[in-house]
Order: C-alpha cells, then structure tokens, then sequence
C-alpha cells in the first residue's frame, strides 16, 4: 500500500507570501451544531515558518491535549483574536449569516492587521481583505488548525462557565450538542435562555411525533 505524503502544513502560507501578502492569518469557528450556546471564531497570525508540534483539526485531538496547546498558540503567535457569535444573533440572522460575521470580528481583533485570510470550509465572510476559504482546511494549514483549536477551547470553557448557571442541563459533559443526554434534559426542563430555539423545532416535533 503506497503511504500518505506527509502533510506540508505550511504550503498555503508560503503560497500567500509569495504573492507578496505580510500578515497571513487562519480563521476557523466552533460551534456551529449544537443546540445551546455561541458560535466562536478565532483568527491567527504565526511567524513564518513555525510549525507547532502537535497542532492538528481540534476534532482530531483530545481536549486535555487541546489545552495543551491552546496555551502554546497564544505564547508563540504574532496576534490572535476570539470573537463569539451570540444566541440572540443566532436566532434573528440564522447560524450561516453568524458564523460569517463571527469570523470577520475575529479577523478585524488581530492586534496585527492581517493583509490575507485563508478561511476554512467553503464560504467566505465579509471581509475587507484579500481572502480564500479551503475545505478542510483545519486538517491543511498551520494557521487555520491553530484557529480551530482556539475557538473550540474558548467555546468549550465558556459551555463551562454555563454550566454552573444552568446545571440541570449538564453543558459540561457535551458542550451544548445535540446528544441524547442533552436532548433528555431539554425535554426535561425546556429550554433555558442560552438554547437556540430555532434549532429545537426538529426535536420538539420528533417528541410530539413519537407522544
């Protein structure tokens, strides 16, 4: 079987400095799914040619490990930015509309101001500077997985400051995501102000179906 080339986790970055771009930064966002709580974006600029060790898409690495390197990230970035897309947000201009806006708040915190984006997925938001999306890219580029590991710590801690205000629902255990403890507890005790109740409609009407 013909092994995998390794991954050049630099080559979008190098690919943008070569078009003569300075402050490249990745952008990528957590929290798109679940049921309760913000969307998170986070934006990084790194020094030219840093790999850090051990960074990968956050889904593929465990949360003590995430951690880990959250704090690596921020001591060892030029200029890093979080920005949380609210509930409120959410509900009134829809998750897709959010995550775009969420993203470019991020972009727009960098204390260094980034002259090119690489974004992940396969949309682009609202930016006022030259940008591109990559699919997977948080499995692709340095920078980018540095942003998904950002972004789903932060969400995850702030899922964990909730928890202590709505314990019922046991947000530490899974963050505000649709699993069947979180859905039991919704049925439970109805949604508390930080649920997104456009996204409960399915799981009402499975509910009433099933009455």
């Amino acid at each position: 079987m013909k092994e995998k080339e390794p991954i050049d986790w630099l080559y979008f970055e190098k690919a943008a400095k070569e078009k003569g771009y300075t402050a490249v930064c990745g952008v990528d966002e957590a929290g798109r799914g679940p049921l309760a709580g913000p969307v998170c974006a986070a934006a990084v600029i790194l020094p030219e040619g840093l790999i850090i060790d051990g960074v990968n898409d956050s889904k593929k690495l465990t949360e003590k490990k995430r951690e880990e390197l959250f704090d690596v990230i921020i001591e060892q970035a030029l200029s890093c930015s979080v920005a949380f897309g609210t509930v409120e947000e959410i509900e009134r201009d829809n998750i897709l509309n959010t995550t775009m806006n969420t993203m470019k708040r991020a972009v727009e915190g960098l204390s260094i101001k980034a002259d090119y984006a690489m974004i992940d997925g396969n949309r682009l938001p609202p930016l006022s500077i030259p940008c591109e999306y990559i699919v997977k890219g948080d499995a692709r580029s340095m920078s980018i997985a540095a942003a998904s590991i950002l972004a789903k710590v932060s969400r995850d801690r702030l899922m964990q400051e909730y928890a202590k205000e709505y314990p019922q629902y046991e947000f530490e255990k899974h963050k505000g995501y649709g699993t069947k403890l979180h859905v039991e507890k919704i049925l439970e005790y109805g949604p508390s102000p930080i649920h997104r109740l456009s996204f409960l409609k399915k799981i009402y009407a499975k509910y009433a179906k099933d009455e």
